[in-house]
């Protein structure tokens, strides 16, 4: 009985452990990714991951004298091609977008690999 009540405290606590860790994981290659394509200005928030195995999000965030703005993409990638989401509308990605999206994930992976998985391993 006892094993029982205490399986029923520690388990939600790890479920929620694990998922706090893969948020934080996913905020920090976030962040890494980002930075892939030059500085991030001053004031903008610009974040590029993969947030499964087929999904890789470019998300950023910035204001100006007009107000703040927010921009988000959707990369799905098929077996027959790679989807482009914006504003819940989702178009083909050109070849050329299709080479820069790769080009970017191999980067990616290379980055957080070495600046965040290494530091853990």
């Amino acid at each position: 009985m006892i094993k029982k009540l205490l399986n029923g405290l520690i388990a939600p606590r790890q479920a929620q452990r694990k998922a706090d860790l893969y948020r934080n994981l996913i905020r920090h290659e976030a962040a890494i990714g980002g930075q892939l394509f030059g500085e991030v200005p001053t004031g903008h928030r610009r974040e590029f991951f993969c947030l499964d195995k087929q999904t890789w999000i470019w998300h950023e965030e910035w204001t100006d004298k007009d107000g703040p703005h927010v921009t988000t993409t959707r990369y799905d990638v098929r077996p027959d091609g790679i989807l482009k989401s914006q504003n819940g509308q989702y178009q083909p990605v050109s070849p050329a977008e299709a080479t820069h999206l790769y080009e970017a994930a191999k980067l990616y992976e290379q980055r957080t690999d070495a600046e965040l998985y290494q530091a853990i391993a």
